[in-house]
């Protein structure tokens, strides 16, 4: 016998959905599954490009911001005594201590001791506090000192004394040497 299709119900959703073939469902599944994979990759694609128009957006800025060159600071008012402490300070740093150095070691005898060397940056003048056995070696410890290229003949002896407590009475003197250019 021959099926008969008898149906008086009336049609609605759930009779449509139960008589739709298998292949449909997979056709259908198949489809959203293709869609939101488009979806994502649109999403993704769509980020990449915002992306990299924010990154060419701030190079184009970086490129503008270097071309009006740098923001002017505002200028801070240095007091005057706060401004000659910190020129004074920087003119100490800045003494010449290695020439100095290499010219006092040079021109020193063995005979010599030295005792003391006060610079003072701003007159461009050395200090020398020494002491030796006898005037000679003084005498030509200046003369040594004279002879140095970087003080020249402006070396001169400021004092000089003999220590009678001490029994050997070592010859304590002092001197002050000019360098620079005269």
């Amino acid at each position: 016998m021959t099926r008969l299709d008898i149906d008086f119900a009336p049609p609605n959703w759930r009779r449509s959905l139960h008589r739709v073939p298998a292949q449909a469902w997979f056709a259908g599944a198949l489809g959203m599954a293709l869609i939101a994979t488009a979806a994502l990759a649109g999403s993704a694609a769509l980020q990449r490009q915002q992306a990299s128009d924010a990154r060419w957006l701030r190079a184009q800025q970086r490129v503008a911001q270097a071309a009006l060159g740098p923001a002017p600071v505002a200028q801070v008012p240095i007091a005057p005594a706060q401004a000659a402490a910190v020129n004074a300070a920087i003119l100490q740093l800045n003494l010449p201590w290695r020439d100095l150095q290499d010219a006092l070691a040079s021109a020193t005898p063995p005979a010599i001791a030295l005792l003391a060397l006060e610079p003072d940056a701003r007159k461009r003048t050395l200090k020398i506090t020494a002491e030796t056995t006898g005037s000679d070696a003084m005498v030509a410890y200046i003369a040594q000192l004279k002879r140095q290229e970087l003080f020249g003949a402006r070396v001169q002896l400021l004092r000089h004394e003999i220590n009678a407590l001490d029994p050997n009475q070592p010859l304590r003197f002092q001197l002050e040497a000019r360098w620079g250019t005269p």
